[in-house]
């Protein structure tokens, strides 16, 4: 039989405080009814011998010392889970918020998930294809990865990340099942009507499962909804044997929200104010991307998130860039130009891209192309510098080409439209057509076997169709 406790002992903001309580325990979900009739939902966040404080997700508004009934559920924070959560729109706690009723659930997990064991885990193979040119070329997005995206600000995060939404898939000639789970934390209900109109209009929704926490949605709801949407793709992943993509926006949400609720609790503040478990609570979160040994199923990540003053030093980004396998910087200056996806090559890096590219699943030209494009665009920084110093026409005829070369590659190569999906094999050849523009003896990083197959390719197509005229 359950116990209801009535009254509080105390009230912090959205932390409340019930003294005389036995047996709760920490993280367990509890029940409260306000005045008889107004239902609440909390989460019991510290534990002192009988004394338990609790997280109120709906905030403490219309709640005193008195009128308050308190059950303890006995379980904690639980997602009901059936294939049929595919096309379906949550709130940040997993409530259906799209009109179609509850889910008839399968089973219910624990949203807090369990670490996946180190000795099953299978090292991350295959790439994921975006139809991005500066991703897929340059930082390939590997299954069962976790690559952040770091944005600032007004910058076009949103937009990307709908873009990658409507064209990621496994590849042309795979078979095996693909889905999206996408999560967003303190967005406006305007930016949450773009991405949910953007999906039904690109026809991707019933492959989508969102979960959505709106900037005026409470802020412990925050905390959750990273791990709703985990939950979610780890079912469909490991149970369901899909290979799942998380899109989660806006980590620096998160963390604000993290802080926040640190500080109500007199916590003491560590960098920037952030509470110094912010490093662990980022991992228990990039930490459930993997791939597990005997399962055809994974899950990959790509955590989205505003770097506050465009500062990568920030500890948002600089504890994300710890625990992540690389990341995708998103550059001001780019985007002032006009260019779109405002990709930062340079600072931008996937590590696991190495293994996941190649001969049998790109192209066997992929690695080489990349590191030239990377070799010769930071030879074109080289070259703006000088030219701001002597001017452009003192230039040297070899640099003068860098220069035409990087307005090429910014304009053509990383800048694409937003319903342009490139296939790799357009992507790499964008990447020939560039490297053509500059003199082969510079191309030092590509193998002459490779280079006697692709640099001279167009010529020698333009040959043929010459002679068949």
């Amino acid at each position: 039989m359950a116990i209801e406790y009535l009254g509080l002992s105390q009230i912090n903001g959205s932390l409340i405080a019930i003294e005389g309580m036995k047996d709760a325990a920490y993280d367990e979900v509890v029940e409260i009814v306000v005045d008889g009739k107004q239902k609440k939902l909390g989460r019991i966040v510290a534990c002192y011998e009988d004394k338990a404080m609790i997280q109120v997700f709906e905030g403490s508004e219309n709640m005193s010392l008195t009128n308050t009934h308190t059950r303890l559920t006995g379980h904690p924070m639980e997602l009901a889970l059936s294939p049929d959560i595919l096309g379906r729109t949550f709130d940040g706690i997993g409530r259906p918020i799209d009109g179609l009723g509850p889910v008839n659930a399968e089973i219910k997990r624990d949203v807090n998930g369990l670490p996946l064991n180190p000795v099953t885990r299978e090292y991350p193979r295959n790439y994921i294809r975006t139809g991005i040119s500066a991703i897929d070329g340059l930082t390939t997005l590997i299954r069962g990865q976790k690559l952040p995206i770091f944005s600032g600000n007004g910058m076009p995060h949103d937009k990307l990340a709908a873009q990658i939404v409507k064209q990621a898939s496994l590849g042309d000639n795979s078979d095996e099942k693909f889905a999206i789970v996408f999560a967003a934390m303190g967005v406006k209900y305007d930016v949450a009507e773009f991405f949910r109109k953007t999906f039904e209009e690109s026809g991707v929704s019933e492959h989508v499962t969102m979960f959505v926490n709106l900037a005026n949605d409470p802020v412990v709801e925050r905390l959750i909804t990273p791990r709703m949407a985990l939950t979610a793709a780890e079912y469909l992943a490991f149970e369901q044997h899909m290979h799942i993509l998380v899109i989660l926006t806006d980590m620096t949400s998160f963390a604000e929200a993290l802080r926040e609720v640190s500080s109500s609790k007199g916590e003491i503040p560590s960098r920037k104010g952030y509470p110094g478990y912010l490093y662990s609570e980022l991992a228990t979160i990039y930490e459930r991307a993997g791939i597990v040994r005997g399962i055809n199923g994974s899950v990959t990540q790509i955590p989205i998130l505003t770097m506050p003053n465009d500062d990568i030093t920030h500890p948002i980004p600089d504890l994300t860039g710890y625990i992540t396998e690389g990341q995708i910087v998103l550059d001001r200056s780019l985007f002032g130009n006009n260019i779109y996806p405002p990709i930062s090559v340079l600072p931008s890096l996937s590590r696991l891209m190495k293994d996941g590219i190649g001969e049998g699943y790109t192209r066997a030209d992929h690695q080489s192309v990349a590191n030239q494009l990377f070799s010769c665009y930071a030879k074109v920084g080289d070259a703006r510098n000088l030219a701001s110093v002597i001017g452009e026409d003192e230039l040297s005829d070899l640099d003068k080409k860098y220069l035409e070369f990087g307005k090429a590659f910014e304009g053509h190569f990383v800048g694409q439209g937003d319903q342009e999906n490139r296939s790799i094999i357009d992507t790499l050849e964008i990447g020939w057509d560039l490297l053509r523009m500059l003199p082969r003896e510079e191309l030092d990083r590509i193998d002459t076997k490779i280079l006697d197959v692709y640099y001279d390719k167009k010529d020698a197509d333009t040959d043929s169709d010459k002679k068949q005229a």
